[in-house]
């Protein structure tokens, strides 16, 4: 009978990858009730979190266009993505609260103010990590090589979310918002019919 064992740094590098996938679920669930407790809700933290998927399929599409293995390096972009993704979401969606609070707009009018007005700093905030990333994704110095697997997937998960999250988005709560509003039509609608036939016995 012939045993076969893993150990050695392959054992390794599997423990690392299982404790990095323990610890990317736990960021996940830590940003989803930061966000919660912020907006009071859990609509808009829903529909920011759409924007993680979008961050991770630009990470492994750039680890593969580069020729590139997912390492625990590449697996700690991963993790640095899902808190850098959602701040751009985040500003869309914040502004756009703001703004049907305080100007009375619909929901509609709200997110066509707030996409051209949270473009230039959503861009921004982009530019300056994926420009800050780029030595690294070159590996412009000696022993920057293994920190290169880390940097592509910030860069090309970065680029490919913001792109997708400035359309993404907005559909998504333009779409959630009418789903809410017909919901609440319909549960009125079946408050007054009880009470009409109440009223009727």
């Amino acid at each position: 009978e012939v045993t076969i064992q893993v150990a050695g740094s392959f054992e390794d590098q599997q423990d690392s990858f299982r404790d990095l996938g323990t610890l990317a679920i736990l960021i996940v669930v830590l940003v989803f009730i930061v966000m919660a407790a912020q907006f009071e809700s859990l609509t808009y933290p829903f529909i920011i979190m759409f924007s993680i998927p979008l961050a991770i399929t630009g990470g492994v599409t750039g680890l593969f266009l580069t020729g590139k293995s997912i390492t625990s390096t590449a697996m700690l972009g991963f993790i640095m993505l899902v808190g850098m993704v959602v701040n751009n979401a985040i500003v869309l969606v914040d502004y756009t609260n703001q703004l049907r609070g305080n100007s009375g707009c619909t929901c509609d009018e709200a997110l066509m103010m707030a996409g051209p007005s949270r473009l230039k700093p959503i861009l921004m905030t982009t530019l300056t990590t994926i420009i800050g990333m780029l030595p690294m994704a070159f590996a412009l110095g000696s022993g920057m090589e293994s920190q290169q697997p880390m940097a592509i997937t910030i860069i090309f998960g970065l680029t490919v979310s913001t792109l997708i999250t400035l359309l993404l988005i907005p559909a998504l709560y333009s779409c959630v918002n009418s789903t809410k509003r017909w919901l609440d039509r319909k549960i009125v609608s079946a408050k007054i019919r009880k009470r009409d036939r109440k009223a009727v016995n």
